[in-house]
C-alpha cells in the first residue's frame, strides 16, 4: 500500500509508459509519447510531447490538476529528455511533482 501521493506518482509513471492501445479493455488509455522515440527533439516535438502529457493527464488522472509540463534537456546528447511535471493534489490542494524520463534515443 501506498500513500495518495506516492499512488499518484506511480500512476502518471504507469499512464505515461503505457501506449495507446496496449490495454484491451481500455485502448484509450496511455500517451503517444512511444512514438516520438527517434525524432529530433527540437520545439516541434517537445511541443507535440506537452500536448499528449496535458491530454492524458486531463483524462486519465481526475486526482490532479497539471500546473507546468516543462523538459529538462541537459541530457539531450545522451538520448535522454526528462519530462518535468508540477501538479496540485485536488483532494489535498497539495503540490507534488514528478520527474520521467523519457530516452528518445539508444546509446550503447
Amino acid at each position: 500500500m501506498v500513500s495518495e501521493e506516492e499512488d499518484i506518482k506511480e500512476s502518471l509513471h504507469i499512464l505515461f509508459s503505457t501506449r495507446l492501445g496496449e490495454r484491451i479493455m481500455c485502448p484509450d488509455y496511455g500517451t503517444d509519447l512511444h512514438n516520438m522515440v527517434f525524432h529530433n527533439m527540437d520545439l516541434t516535438a517537445r511541443t507535440q510531447l506537452q500536448a499528449a502529457i496535458e491530454k492524458a493527464v486531463l483524462y486519465w488522472e481526475p486526482r490532479v490538476t497539471l500546473t507546468k509540463v516543462s523538459f529538462d534537456v541537459s541530457e539531450e546528447w545522451d538520448g535522454k529528455l526528462n519530462i518535468l511535471l508540477e501538479y496540485t493534489i485536488r483532494q489535498t490542494n497539495a503540490r507534488g511533482n514528478l520527474v520521467y524520463p523519457y530516452y528518445y534515443e539508444e546509446h550503447f
